[in-house]
């Protein structure tokens, strides 16, 4: 089974290594090796004064996810990046990739450094190598689904709240986006980022309809995608947007008190897993466990 595991390193350092040696541009490695040698040759090595992980590791790893990338399909990345854009962050789709793969790496090299120091190297050995694999290849993706739903969970609390300032500065004369600049200066969270980053794209010279729709893709939030929608067809039809928005936060508020009450519905539920499997042992050992002390003193 050792030398299986040998077998399919191998098989992936050869793959590598091929697909290294049929592609026709040179590598990044191999550039920067070349301007150095140039800058080198021209007198010029200011970049010789940077550390090892700029010069080196960085543009390696860099490098490592962008062969990765282009082995995944082009829908694949463009889902990661728009989750990525969901939960607030500024990397790309390349750079989660290349994490990826080093995290999958990661814990696949602890697992065979574990499996040589301790002999294990049967059946289970190879189970638990593609446990650890396993673990590092779905580790990123459950950070990411956590990030997204936690920010999605804040947006969809601080909503109503915003809604109804909104609704306030506009019925007392000011204009939607200085309603907006409003919540963005009196709230915080991710959604007053992402009013301010609206803003700022319309004060850019782009459209608004068109910032709006991009705010409710950001976040994703399907309560925040409605109230875009509404707003958006209250501008094009020349409905009055004041009481748009009373209906929105009408609407918003009802939602809010409906999540409640499904929250409340589904505690005990949630609650009998807990009970069954930490408190109840208890309670039988405190309630029968004299019992069973006086019995056996009895028989024996």
């Amino acid at each position: 089974m050792f030398a299986v595991i040998i077998a399919f390193i191998v098989c992936g350092a050869v793959t590598f290594l091929v697909l290294s040696v049929v592609r026709p541009q040179s590598s990044l490695t191999e550039m920067r090796i070349e301007t150095l040698r140039r800058q080198v040759a021209a007198g010029d090595a200011s970049e010789l004064v940077l550390p090892f992980s700029d010069r080196i590791l960085r543009p390696s790893i860099q490098g490592f996810g962008r062969s990765v990338a282009k082995m995944l399909p082009v829908n694949f990345l463009a889902g990661i990046q728009k989750s990525l854009t969901m939960a607030g962050s500024s990397m790309t789709a390349t750079t989660f990739v290349t994490l990826w793969a080093v995290s999958t790496a990661f814990f696949a090299g602890l697992a065979i450094v574990a499996l040589v120091a301790l002999g294990e190297v049967g059946a289970q050995g190879f189970v638990g190598l593609m446990v650890m694999a396993a673990f590092g290849f779905a580790l990123p993706l459950f950070w990411l689904r956590t990030v997204v739903g936690s920010r999605q969970r804040l947006v969809s609390k601080s909503l109503p709240d915003a809604m109804d300032l909104i609704t306030t500065c506009v019925e007392a004369g000011l204009g939607l986006d200085a309603a907006l600049a409003k919540v963005s200066e009196q709230m915080k969270g991710p959604l007053a980022v992402e009013i301010s980053q609206t803003l700022r794209e319309v004060s850019m010279g782009r459209l608004r309809r068109e910032a709006l729709s991009d705010l409710g893709e950001r976040t994703g939030v399907p309560e925040l995608i409605s109230f875009v929608n509404a707003i958006i067809q209250a501008e094009q039809l020349g409905v009055s947007i004041a009481q748009v928005l009373k209906v929105q936060s009408d609407q918003m508020r009802t939602h809010r008190r409906q999540r409640v009450e499904q929250t409340a519905h589904e505690a005990p539920i949630k609650m009998m897993f807990p009970l069954v499997m930490c408190i109840f042992p208890a309670f039988m050992l405190v309630i029968l466990g004299p019992a069973v002390i006086r019995i056996a003193d009895q028989l024996f």
